[in-house]
């Protein structure tokens, strides 16, 4: 943060003209929490000062100091936590339905359910892969990546079980992600609540000023999950990326121009990107789904490394006709996923809580406008071909940039 931590620790640090860490506390109160404990360090006497026991603020707030620093766990091992525990860093701003994701949390029996979500910035976060249940499993450090990996990031905030600290014995300084998270992922008891509700790091003056203005303009409360969601939903290939026939290797995905940058101006006007695809190469036998995800990472690779990521990816593995060789016959079938019909977005609307009426579906092919119509949403068709829909642009960029001067109705 620069000079802006100098003379005071960073919770302290006024986010639209109040602390850090009461935005925290107000939102967690609303949130059903009452009880806190602050673990202080640098310049504690200043947290204290200004939250005193809580009172003020309508909670209960106790404090352990660390008279050396003790990591983001050492804490932890030296007190006693008799029920499971919300654990956040000090250094966010969120807004998140925290119902929904106790929920997830119990219905696991998990030992920690991290809190995850995609971001612009994953080579300098830790990311992981889940399974299907969001079962972690696997977990890799900042700027240790392997090839292909999930934008899936570990946000700084975490429901933890008093079992998962029996675990261990630290007596010192200790990390939360490596030391107490990274080896338990052995357990099967590690999960992770995948959301796309607002949760941002202050850690750089530009981050500082990128979440005042979300404040103000109220995007922070908009993102909660209890809020009714807009989506651009996009067609994969021929809209995010070239269209090179059917794709089989992450070798062949190649952004189309100003992807990146229309998926961010579509996030800063408080829409999620959410990329609903046809893979009919899983049903011919062309390409397996662990082939394919490798394909998705790539695709959001590339996108953050030009600061971008998808909200959600859903894709269809099926395909009707039969005769191909090396067809997989369980994915030969007539489903209501395939693209025109609308299942992967009725999918994405129950697990955003997206109102479609507001939402849009943007793609290159009659059969993504259709999808569009079906689902209640705006279809809007970019390419030089045909199709019958009001909305039609070069590309998802010029799109965006229509959508930001207000140039659709």
């Amino acid at each position: 943060m620069g000079n802006l931590c100098d003379s005071l620790p960073k919770p302290l640090i006024e986010v639209h003209g109040k602390p850090m860490l009461q935005h925290q506390l107000e939102i967690l109160k609303r949130e059903g929490i009452s009880d806190f404990l602050i673990i202080t360090g640098y310049r504690s006497e200043s947290i204290e000062a200004y939250f005193g026991d809580g009172r003020k603020f309508g909670v209960n707030i106790t404090y352990y100091k660390e008279n050396t620093p003790l990591g983001t766990a050492g804490a932890l091992f030296r007190l006693n936590f008799e029920s499971d525990f919300l654990l956040c860093n000090g250094d966010l701003i969120f807004d998140f339905d925290l119902s929904s994701m106790l929920s997830f949390h119990h219905s696991r029996n998990a030992l920690a359910t991290l809190f995850v979500h995609p971001n612009s910035h994953p080579f300098d976060s830790v990311t992981l892969d889940t399974d299907e249940s969001g079962r972690v499993i696997s977990i890799y450090k900042k700027n240790k990546k392997p090839e292909f990996f999930q934008n899936l990031c570990n946000a700084g905030i975490q429901i933890v079980s008093p079992e998962l600290l029996t675990m261990y014995n630290f007596t010192d300084k200790a990390d939360f992600d490596s030391d107490v998270i990274f080896p338990a992922v052995s357990t099967n008891r590690i999960f992770a609540y995948k959301s796309t509700e607002y949760v941002h790091d202050v850690g750089t003056p530009e981050r500082l000023q990128r979440v005042s203005l979300d404040i103000a303009s109220g995007m922070v409360k908009k993102r909660n999950r209890r809020e009714a969601q807009k989506a651009v939903f996009v067609d994969r290939d021929g809209t995010l990326n070239i269209h090179k026939g059917y794709i089989t290797s992450p070798a062949d995905i190649e952004l189309t121009e100003g992807t990146a940058e229309a998926i961010n101006a579509l996030h800063r006007l408080g829409y999620l990107v959410v990329m609903i695809t046809n893979q009919p190469v899983i049903a011919r036998g062309e390409c397996s789904l662990s082939d394919l995800e490798k394909i998705h990472n790539r695709l959001s690779i590339l996108l953050s490394d030009k600061g971008a990521f998808l909200d959600g990816i859903y894709f269809c593995p099926h395909h009707p006709d039969k005769g191909f060789e090396g067809e997989i016959e369980e994915y030969k079938t007539v489903c209501n996923c395939r693209k025109p019909a609308p299942g992967l977005i009725f999918q994405a609307q129950k697990d955003f809580n997206i109102e479609l009426s507001e939402s849009y579906m943007v793609g290159d092919s009659t059969a993504d406008i259709e999808a569009g119509k079906n689902a209640g949403c705006k279809p809007v068709y970019v390419g030089d071909g045909t199709a019958d829909t009001v909305y039609r642009f070069g590309s998802l960029a010029e799109f965006a940039e229509m959508l930001t001067s207000n140039a659709i109705n």
